[in-house]
């Protein structure tokens, strides 16, 4: 007798998302989802192996978990769609798309430096920093979650007004001062903290896109050290590469 080749766990799961996105698309959009239970018996599946499931569409922008209410199916039609060679703000980037961004929760925190942030901005120990913390919104939801440090000789807390939307970069080059170069920035995929999750209307663990950033001015000063985290499903971003070898580039 010859056993049957056993079906992969990968397979399975894949077969499992199939099954949820069919359940998805016969939702409307704005309507809940069955409960977790209930969904779970449906596709026979434990809770713990759905919610693994779930967490794909939610990073997509299909939908929407809220603590203690339910899942709903959401209306996702923008994707904020950045190349990776400009540096360009949120803002920016939806005005290419005609999609309305504003800022939710803003803490501004002032800050002695000490490590790791003495090293990272290159400023002497003990030198004044500002923090700032905020949530972007599209109309539908918070998508990111942007922290700025900055020495407080580059920005007070005085210098954020009324008028300030956001984007500290933007902030900076309406101004003119310091005259900014270039911007190093790491790329990577993180698991959503705790306070990045309650921020993001996520779950802890989700998958983020995680950037840190430090920026340049003409002078050769890290004038801006930031963290984002980006909603997958809601961000795009792309970059031209020469190829390798080419004497043509």
């Amino acid at each position: 007798m010859v056993d049957k080749p056993k079906t992969k766990p990968t397979s399975l799961f894949i077969d499992l998302q199939g099954q949820l996105a069919e359940v998805i698309s016969g939702i409307e959009t704005g309507k809940k989802l069955p409960s977790e239970p209930v969904l779970a018996r449906m596709l026979g599946v434990s809770r713990a192996t759905l919610r693994e499931a779930m967490r794909s569409f939610e990073g997509q922008g299909v939908i929407r978990r809220k603590q203690g209410v339910g899942t709903f199916v959401v209306s996702h039609t923008h994707t904020l769609d950045g190349g990776l060679e400009v540096l360009e703000s949120i803002e920016t980037l939806a005005k290419k798309i005609n999609l309305q961004v504003r800022m939710g929760e803003l803490e501004i925190q002032r800050l002695q430096a000490d490590n790791p942030y003495s090293q990272l901005l290159d400023v002497a120990s003990g030198k004044p920093l500002v923090k700032i913390s905020r949530v972007i919104h599209t109309t539908e939801r918070p998508v990111a979650y942007l922290v700025d440090i900055l020495p407080e000789e580059v920005l007070k807390e005085s210098d954020i007004d009324e008028g300030f939307t956001g984007s500290v970069l933007d902030l900076l080059l309406r101004r003119g001062d310091p005259l900014l170069t270039n911007s190093l920035t790491e790329i990577s995929a993180i698991a959503a903290t705790p306070e990045v999750a309650r921020s993001l209307e996520i779950q802890r663990g989700d998958v983020l896109l995680y950037f840190v950033a430090r920026l340049y001015a003409a002078d050769g000063r890290v004038v801006d050290y930031s963290m984002s985290y980006f909603l997958p499903g809601y961000f795009r971003f792309k970059i031209v590469r020469r190829v390798g070898g080419s004497s043509s580039l």
